[in-house]
This record gives C-alpha cells, structure tokens and sequence, in this order.
C-alpha cells in the first residue's frame, strides 16, 4: 500500500507485506536519484500518541555506541534480525547527549536471541557494540520515592570518587544474593572484572574496566527492584594505594588483608 502526502516538502509511506522485504528496500532505495532527486528512506516511525505497549516484548541492550549514533542508526542495524517495536538510544537529560547505550525491542523472542548473538562486536559507526538482554528494572516503591530519594544524575556520581576507581557497592538482597544474580544485574553496563559476594551480609562488590561503567550502574541500579529487594549503589571503598596502581590493586586486596590480620590476632 501506498499512501501519498502533497506540501512543500512531498514524502509518501509504502507499506510491505513483510518486515524482511521493507528491509531490503530501505537499503536499495535510500539515497538514490528518481527523477533527477536523491530520495531519502528510513523507516516510518509510530505517533508518541499511539506508542503500543511493549513490557511483554523482548529487549535488548546495546552498548558501547559511538556519540553520533542515533535511535534511527540502531533501528536500522538491528532492523534485519526481525519485526522492532521499540528503540531507543539513551541521552542525558541536562545535555541531550548519548549516554553511550540503548535498547531494541522485538516482538518475537528468537529474533532478540539472533540480534544479541550475531551483533555482540559488530562495528557501528566507529565502534565495537556490546549486545545483551536487557535487565528490567521497575521503579522504586512509591514509600522510597516520598523519603526523599531522588535520581542519581551520572556526572554527579563520576566526580564522586577518583577516576581510578571501578568498584560498584551494592546493599540491600537478604534472599537469594548470587554472583550470577550480580553478573545478572550489572552486565548491561560494562565488562565486569570481579565479583565479591556476601550473602550473608546482603551486600556485593561490583569492579568494572572503567569508572564510567561503574557510575552508569550506578545510576541505573540504585534504588531499583533486584529480587524484590530495593537495593542501595554507591562507589566501593577505594584502597590507598588504588590511585598508583589502579591495574594492580582491586578490592579483594582489602578483603584478603583484613582476613590475614585476623588470623595473625588468633595466634
């Protein structure tokens, strides 16, 4: 079907039978002349008014993305893995700029399951993609929000501590804390190095590769659902000698110390 639009700046909609040959048109059409113009094509996008509900679909998270990639640039390179209901590319509410990630929705399971397998690595734009499911996370009770807690802003936490330092604390899991359950949770956000888990205690330690990964799980995580546990996020405890020897020093190191001390007090 198509559906054709007169003004000053003339477009029209064609609508395919299926997702795979729209795809393959896209790729063929966009940016070639008809009648001595260059035509443009992307995909048509649904009104914000009739956005469908996507909480039973199947999301994916994409990290690593370049600053100039857009939603239409992730849209289009997931677009041949199967039907999209959803993507977006998330920005920073003060600067309008990427935060380095977004998600793709789809409507069937195993085309999700394609997409994350085959693009983990692929280069878009001028870097490697990261590809995972994405962790849901629903909001906070609404008795958290009324004690004052209030969303983390991301360049708040990275200034919070020095940037050597790449350790999540994560509190609050009575039941059912797990290494997996952790790796689970703060995958999405970058490679994780460690995990220390204290289930006894409630509480983990999370290190990253790098300090923005940490303050985006940070941020992300904090006062959020895991288990159905709301759960408190701040940086991990820094050792001293952490800022001159940051690939040297984790924080096992402090947990390995303390353990030797208690030993050497027995004796």
């Amino acid at each position: 079907m198509i559906t054709e639009h007169t003004s000053n700046d003339p477009y029209c909609f064609v609508e395919f039978f299926e997702h795979r040959d729209a795809a393959a048109a896209l790729a063929a059409m966009n940016g070639r002349k008809i009648l001595g113009k260059e035509v443009k094509v992307n995909w048509a996008t649904t009104p914000s008014s009739q956005k469908k509900d996507t909480s039973n679909h199947f999301h994916v998270f994409v990290g690593d993305l370049s600053p100039e990639i857009t939603t239409e640039d992730v849209k289009a390179a997931f677009a041949p893995f199967g039907k999209i209901s959803d993507a977006r590319v998330v920005k920073d509410m003060t600067t309008g700029k990427s935060k380095g990630y977004g998600f793709v929705s789809f409507y069937n399971k195993l085309d999700a399951e394609n997409a994350i397998v085959n693009m983990g690595g692929q280069w878009l734009g001028g870097r490697q993609i990261r590809t995972n499911w994405a962790t849901r996370k629903p909001p906070a009770p609404k008795s958290i929000q009324d004690n004052g807690s209030k969303q983390l802003r991301f360049d708040d936490v990275v200034a919070q501590s020095s940037p050597q330092n790449c350790t999540v604390y994560c509190g609050g899991i009575q039941l059912g804390l797990s290494e997996h359950l952790m790796r689970q949770t703060f995958s999405p956000f970058g490679q994780i190095m460690e995990i220390r888990v204290f289930p006894e205690k409630g509480y983990s330690f999370i290190r990253f590769s790098s300090h923005d990964s940490a303050a985006h799980a940070i941020v992300s995580v904090n006062g959020t659902a895991v288990e159905g546990h709301i759960v408190k996020c701040f940086w991990g405890k820094e050792s001293p000698d952490m800022a001159k020897k940051p690939q040297q020093v984790g924080f096992f190191s402090y947990f390995f110390l303390i353990k030797a001390l208690k030993s050497i007090s027995k004796r």
